[in-house]
C-alpha cells in the first residue's frame, strides 16, 4: 500500500507488499524488498537497497545522488536518522559504500557518514554519530549520545557507554566508556548471552589479562593469534595485533 502523497521516481523497484505511509519520496535508483515498511516524511535517494522486513520510522532521511546504501533483513530505523545524505566533495568522485547488517537497530537521530560498516545485530542508541569509514564488527551496542571518529573499527561484541567519544579501535567482547574512551573491562553479561560454554568465557579472561594487563602487549597477541588453541580468544588477539589499540585496561 502506498499512500497518495507519495512521489515515486521512475526506475524505482518496489515490491508489492510495501507500506509507505504519506508525503515519502522514493528516488529512482531505490530498491524495496518484500515487508518493507516506511512510515511519513522519509526521503530516500541514490542507489539504496533495504532487504526484507525493513521498518524505516518518521522523517529519516537515507543517501543522496552518489551515494551507495545496503541496509539487511529485519532492521529497524527510528526517526529522524540520516544515513549517507552528506555528498562527496569536488575532490572525491564517488561516496563510500554503507553496509548495514541485518537484525540491527538504529534508534532517533542516529547518523552515518560515507564508508560506515555495521555487521549483524548492531544496536545504535539516540543521536550516535559514526564518521567516516568506521566499522562495527557484529553485535556491537553504542549509548546515546557517543561519536566514534573517522576510520575506527570497534570489535565483536562491544559495549560501549554513553555519551563516549571513541578515537581508537576498540578490541572484541569489551566494555568501554568516556571521553575519550577507555576500556573498562570485558563485557561479561554479553558474553553469557553468547557463549554457551564457560571455559571460552575463561579463555577470553585470561587473554584479556594477559595482553591488556598492563598497557598493549602487540608481541604477546601476535604470538597468541597465531598459537591460541580458542577460536575466541585467537579472535580476541587478533584484533589486537592488527588494530590501533592504545587503550590501557583500568
Amino acid at each position: 500500500m502506498i499512500h497518495k502523497s507519495v512521489i515515486v521516481e521512475d526506475g524505482a523497484k518496489i515490491a508489492k507488499d510495501v507500506k509507505i505511509g504519506p508525503f515519502c519520496h522514493i528516488g529512482k535508483d531505490v530498491e524495496l524488498a518484500s515487508g518493507v515498511i516506511l512510515e511519513s516524511n522519509i526521503v530516500l535517494m541514490g542507489k539504496l537497497k533495504i532487504s526484507k522486513n525493513v521498518r524505516i520510522f518518521s522523517f529519516t532521511t537515507m543517501g543522496n545522488k552518489d551515494s551507495d546504501i545496503e541496509v539487511g533483513e529485519k532492521t529497524h530505523i527510528r526517526e529522524f536518522a540520516q544515513i549517507g545524505t552528506q555528498e562527496a566533495s569536488e575532490e572525491e568522485k564517488n561516496n563510500k559504500k554503507i553496509i548495514i547488517g541485518s537484525n540491527s537497530f538504529l534508534m532517533a537521530y542516529v547518523q552515518l557518514l560515507s564508508g560506515v560498516r555495521l555487521g549483524d545485530y548492531c544496536i545504535l542508541t539516540n543521536a550516535v554519530r559514526l564518521y567516516e569509514d568506521v566499522v562495527c564488527e557484529q553485535r556491537v551496542i553504542i549509548g546515546g549520545l557517543s561519536t566514534v571518529e573517522t576510520g575506527i573499527t570497534i570489535g565483536t561484541g562491544v559495549m560501549i557507554g554513553g555519551a563516549s567519544c571513541v578515537d581508537h579501535d576498540i578490541p572484541p567482547f569489551t566494555l568501554t566508556e568516556g571521553n575519550r574512551a577507555s576500556v573498562k573491562g570485558l563485557n561479561i553479561v554479553g558474553l553469557r548471552r553468547r557463549l554457551d560454554d564457560k571455559e571460552d568465557i575463561e579463555k577470553i579472561k585470561s587473554i584479556f589479562k594477559s595482553i591488556l594487563g598492563d598497557g598493549v602487549d602487540k608481541e604477546l597477541a601476535h604470538k597468541l593469534a597465531k598459537e591460541h588453541e580458542n577460536e575466541y580468544a585467537k579472535q580476541f588477539a587478533s584484533f589486537i595485533a592488527n588494530n590501533n589499540i592504545k587503550v590501557k585496561a583500568s
